[in-house]
């Protein structure tokens, strides 16, 4: 027997040699695009090598052959559970290149969107995460609840996933007349569904089993393998971008940052539980500080004009038809932004020759440092353990193969 599973007083030895099996791609707990070949010695996992690569979407090198407004809806693809996110971080990229500041009715409402984003994101998360260890009500609770802020999502930017909403310099369109009112509504409506989700879930001793002491990634190795987000928050370490290296309009809102002390499913689940929960907070803060002004910084350099200035000038009209032909020209330079994503530090790295197009657009995913220590996070446990260890590092496709 190997030292990850001794046998226990008085059972024999059988001398079974390690068996190897393929978990994935197809399977429903890999989520169609990962592979984990796997040794057992019995059900204890021996020894696991993660394949991806099934879903690689070549995001870094279309980028480099569009222009830089153009790449904003191919950033929805990147976390297409928060696309919004996405959105925000790209475009304050290409700000940063340009030297272009938002107003500040732009910041918050992109403050707000992010949020309603993270929630949508954990909600897919733990829900999923429940219900591949058998709490399926719950999945349907937290999916109804991503349902009300969805339909909010689309009443601002007019999809639900492929969100296309920022702009450089701010956001394609204002928040509408109504959207605050529903807002509230909603929020309500969500924070009674995590009300009945978390009694179901965190008084259920099935499922506290299932994760208590499972999956545990130390402080120390967390820092190592360069986590961000809920992952490193639940190892004990308070380090969230909107507090550390603070962006936005974040440092004018008040919020508290939720930290684990094990490092295992349970405390993930219990992060971001809690940073939904602050997530709403945020928000509520955000839409009573909303200012009145403009949703946009009409930059003739980056920025298409405004439709009637296209329609009743000349110059809108050749300031629209340089932009779409030849794309913003930001000067020479490179820039780095991060922000904080659903499950990370999601950053956009870009170098500008000075043409339309950038001549290097780099993403960095938060998830794939998790899934680079998936391995190490399954050995010693069960097969069985796989399946919530897997759905609490919240691993997207979209991004972990941009």
């Amino acid at each position: 027997m190997t030292e990850a599973s001794p046998r226990r007083m008085g059972e024999p030895d059988l001398g079974a040699e390690p068996m190897v099996i393929e978990i994935g791609p197809q399977h429903p707990a890999m989520h169609g695009i990962t592979r984990m070949h796997a040794e057992l010695d019995g059900e204890v996992v021996v020894s696991v090598d993660v394949d991806i690569g099934y879903l690689h979407r070549g995001f870094e090198k279309e980028c480099e052959n569009s222009n830089y407004i153009q790449i904003i809806p191919y950033t929805d693809r990147l976390n297409y559970v928060s696309p919004l996110i996405n959105n925000i971080g790209y475009s304050m990229t290409v700000e940063k290149l340009f030297g272009i500041e938002p107003p500040r009715r732009a910041e918050f409402a992109r403050v707000i969107m992010a949020e309603l984003s993270r929630i949508t994101d954990h909600l897919t998360c733990l829900g999923a995460m429940a219900m591949e260890v058998g709490a399926m009500s719950v999945f349907i609770w937290y999916v109804k609840a991503r349902e009300y802020l969805w339909e909010l999502v689309e009443e601002v930017t007019g999809a639900r996933l492929t969100t296309n909403w920022t702009r450089i310099g701010g956001n394609a369109n204002d928040l509408p007349d109504h959207f605050l009112d529903m807002l509230e509504e909603r929020l309500k409506m969500v924070e009674s569904v995590l009300d009945e989700g978390e009694k179901l879930l965190l008084r259920n001793k099935i499922f506290i089993d299932r994760m208590q002491g499972v999956g545990i990634v130390s402080k120390e190795r967390a820092i190592e393998y360069a986590f961000t987000g809920p992952m490193l928050r639940a190892c004990g370490v308070p380090y969230d971008l909107r507090r550390e290296d603070p962006y936005s309009v974040y440092p004018e809102l008040d919020f508290e940052i939720p930290v684990g002390t094990v490092g295992d499913c349970l405390d993930r689940v219990l992060v971001r539980v809690e940073e939904m929960r602050q997530s709403i907070r945020i928000v509520r803060q955000a839409a009573e500080m909303l200012p009145p002004g403009d949703y946009m910084n009409y930059d003739r350099r980056a920025s298409l004009p405004d439709k009637m200035e296209v329609y009743g000038s000349i110059e809108g009209l050749i300031d629209h038809f340089k932009v779409v032909m030849d794309g913003p020209q930001p000067p020479p330079g490179e820039a780095y932004q991060a922000v904080e994503g659903g499950n990370g530090e999601v950053g956009f790295y870009i170098v500008s020759d000075g043409s339309g197009q950038p001549l290097k657009c780099r993403c960095r995913p938060p998830c794939f440092n998790f899934v680079a220590a998936l391995s190490e996070m399954v050995v010693g446990h069960y097969v069985a353990d796989i399946v919530p260890i897997f759905g609490s590092i919240n691993m997207i496709g979209g991004e972990l193969e941009r």
